[in-house]
């Protein structure tokens, strides 16, 4: 289990995704040595929807505010991991698919852990070699979980699978539809979004919207539509997190999603520029005029700021 018992008061949000990055990359890298590989990767999956289902927007926004510690490698497990529990519960998955999902989700790139920071640390195009790596990672992946006993074979198989893509442009393997199962498009579509949201060492993160907006215009990498319309309508043009300008000239961020009643919005400056505090009445996000980048909001709050005690470091 991670190092906090999630049903302690004081597990907050941001504690129990810490803390389950911190047990993930231990149990990755050292997962052909852990006598209960299945079991422990279980016990971090349901640490993660634990936490989701503790304040979803507050996961959410972890993301995107990068306050889930780590190295990229293994955040970005946990970050795709929060966005698929979200949209598991909302397409009304058990909680036994769910918990399968989740730790899917956790181990896809297991297979290519050792490689993984120092790809996205290059600032030239990968060899021939390292993307021959990259193409194999999905296989790699399923292999090394099933030798460390991993034996549910819908978690392998959306391992396996979750580079694949309906048309059969995909790899390891190039299968198509109707082979290519749903749980492995869900899981595909949060590891493409998270990997263009979140901030890497060698780029800025990639607007929410505009995120969205190339994934459903990407030919070379088709998603299913009717499942991104899903996702767009459950996580927003502007999730939780989410840093915008208002039309009245005001900076906010995004605190609460709309897919359960109104979005919300703090204020983080006026329309003057001025630093207001995380307690102001909270704005509709109708008031949205775009996305900004943290270089054009100008501004520095912690989460707590705006969630209060469950978003707690």
């Amino acid at each position: 289990m991670a190092d906090l018992d999630p049903g302690t008061p004081s597990a907050s949000v941001l504690h129990l995704l810490n803390a389950s990055n911190r047990q993930l990359q231990h149990l990755l890298e050292n997962l052909r040595n852990e006598p209960d590989a299945e079991g422990a990767l279980r016990d971090i999956a349901g640490d993660v929807i634990h936490a989701v289902e503790q304040h979803a927007d507050i996961a959410l926004a972890a993301i995107l505010l990068n306050q889930i510690a780590g190295s990229y490698a293994v955040r970005h497990c946990i970050e795709t991991a929060v966005v698929v529990v979200v949209m598991a519960r909302r397409l009304g998955k058990t909680r036994v698919e769910t918990l399968t999902l989740t730790a899917a989700a956790l181990t896809m790139n297991v297979g290519m852990l050792r490689h993984q920071d120092t790809f996205q640390n290059k600032h030239t195009p990968l060899s021939s070699e390292e993307l021959a790596i990259v193409r194999r990672h999905p296989e790699d992946s399923a292999n090394l979980l099933q030798c460390a006993g991993v034996q549910d074979d819908d978690w392998i198989s959306c391992v396996l699978l979750h580079h694949e893509n309906d048309d059969g442009s995909g790899y390891p393997a190039g299968i198509a539809s109707p082979e290519v199962t749903l749980n492995a498009k869900l899981l595909s579509l949060a590891d493409r979004y998270c990997a263009q949201v979140s901030a890497r060492n060698y780029r800025r993160s990639i607007l929410p919207d505009q995120a969205l907006r190339a994934l459903r215009e990407d030919r070379a990498n088709p998603v299913d539509a009717d499942l991104l319309d899903v996702f767009q309508q459950e996580l927003g043009d502007y999730p939780p997190g989410c840093l915008v300008r208002l039309h009245g000239g005001e900076i906010g961020v995004v605190s609460r999603r709309g897919a359960d009643g109104p979005g919300q919005v703090i204020c983080l400056r006026d329309a003057a520029g001025a630093v207001v505090t995380a307690e102001a009445r909270p704005l509709p996000t109708t008031a949205i005029a775009a996305a900004i980048t943290e270089d054009e909001a100008d501004t520095r709050f912690s989460m707590k700021q705006v969630w209060g005690a469950q978003a707690g470091l």
